[in-house]
């Protein structure tokens, strides 16, 4: 077998070009895999963190009838407790459940902020400071002043939505807003924090203010709009669900508790990318095939009477496979491994400064949550799993010549001029 890979390794060098051809075929397959399976998986994971930290918690518990009245932020249904114990007590009992790490409560509502030349609608969050920070990484975007403390007529906005209202952290702001008994309300916040996030819901529409304060003025004491259940580790949603689900059937079927992967119609869509993607980057590796196969092929044209030669003085058919086998691939792991090495490289980068796709994702709803900077996924399994698929793919290409080089018959090999 030494002997087949010095002869292998010796008979690549005897046209440099058309190997380096191929390796560099190989090598642009492999980065671009290496690339893509991190802009996916970087998008899918920052679709569904997102979407965990700022829609759905890990569970999501709201009233029953909230739910097809949800988009109208109605305050009409709100969680009010179970049998009488206002909502402190249900998140009492919700912490007990095993496994339920933290219940995060929020109470959404819709609000409209006049400015000189429009009458802007947007979202209040009431929430529960630090609770919010301990869940979320809305500490991480928060670029200028801080969060919002309980008791204070205080907001923290996008920077977004600040450029809208041609406001700054500092200045006061005044809104009008419609409370449970559906009567108008107005009150003047102070601005105290400012976000910069590529979360168009977070820079542009919402704003935080204290929980206590929401209540208060919405007149909705002891209540929220929802709670969301985070759990000490997400694949466990569907084992803790059920034990959620019975707590809640207590106030007769009021409430609805729902996973996260319910509450978005995007999550069926993100799984399906994961399956798709999976086939295109054995799709590049098998174009770049192509070029290797092409190479192989030229390589047995020109070698058909040292081939005769080689099986006349007793070289099995098996040795002649193994030979071209071998050649095959080590182009393979020569263009994988400097494709894997650049593929890598190029995800270290982005996963640091990102992509910037706010163009492209102008067009979609604020109810959606990705992000327009997408950071890549970069990780060590990932750049292994592009190398090895590089050269297994390669390998198995490299068969078809091969098998056509070991089942040439020596005589008439040796006849070809």
């Amino acid at each position: 077998m030494i002997f087949l890979f010095k002869m292998a390794f010796k008979n690549l060098f005897r046209h440099r070009l058309r190997t380096f051809v191929s390796i560099i075929a190989i090598a642009f397959a492999v980065m671009v895999v290496v690339f893509a399976r991190g802009y996916v998986m970087g998008l899918v994971n920052s679709f569904i963190a997102d979407h965990i930290q700022y829609s759905s918690g890990h569970i999501k518990v709201i009233n029953r009838d909230y739910q097809t009245q949800e988009r109208l932020l109605s305050l009409d249904y709100p969680v009010d407790g179970i049998k009488g114990q206002g909502v402190q007590g249900m998140i009492s009992s919700l912490n007990s459940i095993e496994g339920v790490e933290m219940v995060v409560p929020r109470l959404k509502f819709g609000a409209m902020i006049s400015t000189e030349k429009e009458l802007l609608t947007v979202n209040g969050w009431g929430i529960d400071p630090d609770k919010e920070l301990n869940f979320t990484d809305i500490e991480d975007m928060l670029v200028e002043g801080r969060m919002v403390e309980n008791g204070e007529l205080e907001v923290v906005m996008g920077s977004g939505l600040l450029e809208k209202l041609d406001r700054q952290v500092g200045d006061k702001v005044t809104m009008v807003f419609n409370t449970a008994y559906n009567s108008l309300k107005g009150l003047t916040f102070r601005i105290v924090g400012r976000v910069e996030t590529g979360l168009q819901l977070l820079n542009e529409i919402a704003f935080y203010l204290p929980l206590d304060r929401a209540q208060h003025h919405l007149f909705l004491d002891n209540q929220v709009t929802e709670l969301l259940l985070v759990t000490e580790d997400i694949n466990q949603v569907n084992q803790i669900l059920p034990a959620v689900k019975d707590f809640l059937d207590a106030d007769q079927g009021r409430y609805l508790a729902l996973g996260y992967r319910e509450t978005s119609d995007l999550m069926p869509f993100m799984d399906m990318a994961k399956i798709i993607y999976n086939v295109i980057y054995i799709f590049l590796v098998l174009l770049a095939c192509i070029v290797v196969i092409n190479t192989m092929l030229m390589i047995v044209k020109e070698r058909t009477r040292e081939i005769g030669m080689m099986a006349a003085l007793g070289l099995e058919k098996k040795n002649i496979l193994q030979l071209f086998v071998i050649e095959g691939t080590i182009m393979g792991v020569s263009g994988s491994f400097v494709g894997a090495v650049l593929g890598s490289l190029i995800n270290g980068y982005l996963a640091v400064n990102g992509i910037d796709l706010s163009s492209a994702l102008s067009g979609f709803s604020s109810e959606y949550m990705i992000n327009s900077i997408i950071y890549t996924y970069s990780s060590a399994g990932n750049t292994i799993f592009a190398f090895l698929l590089g050269i297994f793919v390669v390998a198995l290409a490299c068969i078809i010549p091969a098998r056509r080089a070991a089942n040439l018959e020596p005589t008439e090999a040796m006849r070809e001029s």
